[in-house]
């Protein structure tokens, strides 16, 4: 058993942060106060610094990156249900990914708006994916001005927030599209250019979202270089970071076929977020099933053809189960924050060995030459929020293996390798409450899914 610790005090967290400097002041201050307070200039600068600090942890938001184009036909009370699982997590929001050519765009951002408006608090906006076919001006413009006063229309000092998926060569119709919306709050994702070259075009944005958030082709890990870069090249833009629990495609209509590392991402990636502080962070995805990467409860009328091979049977939505208290975290700048709901943890793992059998041709991140099968570690992820230390038992094919959490945070993280002798039900226990998780098996009836089931306690 392998143990991830996390960083552990609230300052360690935050040293290039407010947050982390007000500890800092805010000591001084003490002392300096213990004597004359010089006309209550320094308390009065105290209350200053820590009013400023809260403001920017309210300002701090965190969305779920939402297909729209898998919502042919959608009734309303499926996005209901969508918002309020979102917003029970602690999700601020959706990026509404829309495409220029689906008919049943229209009909769905309105019922999106109106689950999101009725929720209250919770609020959403458009992400015009410029991927999948040609936007007109006319298109964006129309579908800005519709929604820009709309109550759960997400807006930044008064202007509607508006996202990308890639686009960079339709960047100088932004300004017209600001001309005739009266402005906008345009925080685009670029990442196809990368920072340096989202700095090239910084008089036409208001801030950047960055899609890399997954390990390259041949790393196991991802690493937050990129993202300080992003937030060295925006200076005092806005930066809008992206976040995901998972990687794994095979859809040969479209060409894909990659594992991209993920036994420990949704760990790692929210470790990192607490180093960066972005000032925004979009979970990818709330529900992109030809990706592996949704977090939603299974929808099976959005899933892609093909991909039911992969998502059925291999829910997600346990990795919702420690946002409430990641999200707590971020907003506070603090891994030291109390947070909605009792203890939890989580486990996420495959189903079978990663050699179990053909690798479907399936390869170690996009663009890379080496199988996925030398890449995915045979091992069950656990991420575990509690309060005080707590005992944890993971059962892989009838052994025991026993957890005590109890470091400085809630938050714990653990790997458990199994191999071929380990072999039936994955059994997690928190403080005695248990949950059964589906069999792991040392043989597969076609090529290995890559893909992992998620369970929670």
């Amino acid at each position: 058993m392998t143990e991830i610790s996390s960083q552990s005090t609230c300052r360690e967290a935050n040293t290039t942060t407010e947050m982390g400097l007000l500890d800092k002041l805010n000591s001084f201050i003490d002392e300096a106060t213990s004597g004359p307070d010089h006309g209550g200039f320094l308390s009065k600068f105290k209350e200053h610094m820590s009013k400023r600090a809260t403001e920017k942890g309210d300002s701090r938001k965190v969305f779920a990156h939402y297909m729209v184009g898998l919502t042919l036909g959608q009734p309303l009370d499926v996005w209901e249900h969508d918002v309020k699982t979102a917003k029970d997590a602690g999700i601020d929001g959706f990026a509404l990914n829309i495409g220029p050519s689906d008919p049943w765009t229209a009909e769905q951002l309105k019922l999106a708006y109106d689950a999101a408006e009725e929720a209250s608090d919770f609020v959403v906006f458009p992400s015009f994916d410029m991927a999948c076919g040609e936007w007109s001006v006319d298109q964006v413009v129309d579908i800005i001005n519709q929604y820009k006063n709309h109550a759960a229309q997400m807006t930044v000092d008064g202007k509607p927030f508006v996202s990308t998926f890639e686009g960079p060569g339709w960047a100088d119709n932004w300004l017209t599209v600001r001309e005739r919306t009266g402005d906008i709050f345009l925080v685009p994702d670029w990442s196809s250019i990368g920072p340096y070259g989202v700095g090239e075009k910084l008089d036409i944005i208001d801030g950047a979202f960055s899609w890399d958030t997954w390990p390259k082709a041949g790393q196991h890990r991802i690493n937050p270089d990129e993202d300080k870069i992003y937030k060295s090249v925006l200076g005092e833009k806005k930066y809008m970071m992206g976040v995901s629990p998972y990687f794994y495609t095979n859809l040969p209509q479209w060409n894909k076929n990659w594992y991209s590392s993920s036994e420990s991402l949704w760990h790692d990636r929210w470790q990192q977020v607490m180093d960066i502080m972005p000032d925004y962070v979009q979970i990818i995805t709330w529900n992109d099933y030809g990706e592996s990467s949704y977090i939603c409860d299974i929808v099976p009328s959005q899933i892609v053809q093909g991909a039911d091979k992969f998502v059925i049977n291999y829910p997600h939505s346990a990795f919702r189960a420690v946002l409430p208290y990641l999200i707590a975290a971020y907003k506070a700048g603090c891994r030291e924050v109390d947070f909605k709901g009792g203890d939890t943890a989580i486990a996420w793992y495959r189903t079978t060995h990663g050699r179990a059998g053909s690798d479907g041709g399936t390869q170690w991140g996009q663009g890379g030459c080496e199988s996925a099968a030398n890449a995915a570690r045979d091992v069950v992820s656990v991420m575990a929020v509690t309060r005080h230390p707590s005992d944890i038992i993971v059962v892989i094919g009838g052994r025991e293996h026993h957890i005590r959490t109890g470091g400085e945070t809630p938050l714990s993280y653990y790997e458990i390798p199994f191999d071929y002798t380990m072999t039936g039900p994955v059994i997690l226990v928190l403080n005695g409450k248990a949950i059964w998780g589906p069999e792991i098996r040392n043989y597969c009836e076609d090529h290995v899914c890559f893909n992992s089931v998620a369970i929670q306690v």
